[in-house]
């Protein structure tokens, strides 16, 4: 499959994917299209089950994703709005919820829903030249794919509310500092450290994995003894599999496990 704004490329034996949103003469601005597009290709890569971790990273050296479509949002009537709200959404909670590991590789600028977007994948690695943030209340909007929900469960309130309210942009640093970001590193090393991390998770048992997440992203928004009670049924659903039996195996056996996923 193929499709206009969407390129896929993949590495370490098809184990992981890397998607790029290619719209660089517009900083990759997602509009309806984009998004239309965003959304097949996750369900493609979702029923991949040899796959285990997807990238998520934007076309040229200048941006990851510099926001919604300003030009094709000034154009939406109402309920073009409405579909174009809940469109993303539904794609970042796909994201989110994906049964793959998701890594932002951020290039460039991430801002609005560039923001929102990295913020729906799992972890995010930036190049020193990035810049972050939620600007949407300098040209009369405010963040509506979920940043003003997710970006407080990550940073906390207070932080949250400044980033929102100031629409300032901010260095990659200081996104690392306040924890919008895992990692920081050389532009020219973005790619190798995303590939980095991948390695290290695909070498995990994938189930574990998938449990653990489901585990992190479910029981957080629970109360304490619900969130428990939800991380050991998780944790009974992965007992139950061969991979905890070939795990424990090898480390009394002193040798690298060979997951099957099973």
């Amino acid at each position: 499959m193929t499709w206009k704004y969407i390129k896929l490329a993949f590495e370490e034996d098809g184990k992981v994917a890397i998607l790029t949103i290619d719209r660089p003469e517009t900083l990759n601005a997602v509009n309806m299209d984009v998004l239309k597009e965003l959304d097949a290709a996750f369900d493609q890569l979702e029923a991949d089950e040899r796959l285990r971790v997807i990238i998520i990273t934007g076309g040229g050296e200048k941006a990851f994703v510099a926001g919604g479509d300003i030009a094709a949002m000034r154009a939406m009537n109402l309920e073009e709005g409405h579909a174009f709200v809940y469109a993303g959404h539904a794609l970042l909670k796909k994201i989110e919820r994906s049964s793959k590991v998701t890594i932002a590789m951020i290039n460039g600028y991430a801002l609005g829903g560039g923001t929102e977007i990295a913020i729906a994948c799992d972890l995010r690695v930036a190049s020193e030249k990035a810049r972050l943030g939620v600007p949407e209340v300098t040209i009369g909007l405010f963040p509506g794919w979920g940043g003003t929900q997710r970006l407080g469960r990550l940073l906390g309130l207070g932080l949250a509310k400044e980033l929102v309210f100031t629409g300032q942009h901010i260095t990659a640093q200081e996104a690392y500092r306040i924890g919008l970001v895992n990692k920081v590193v050389p532009h020219e090393e973005l790619k190798d450290a995303c590939l980095e991390l991948a390695r290290k998770i695909i070498a995990n048992s994938p189930i574990a994995i998938r449990q653990a997440k489901k585990a992190l992203n479910f029981g957080t928004d629970m109360s304490l003894d619900d969130g428990l009670t939800y991380e050991a049924e998780c944790w009974l659903v992965n007992f139950a599999t061969q991979d905890r039996v070939e795990g424990l195996s090898a480390f009394l056996e002193k040798r690298k496990p060979n997951f099957q996923g099973k």
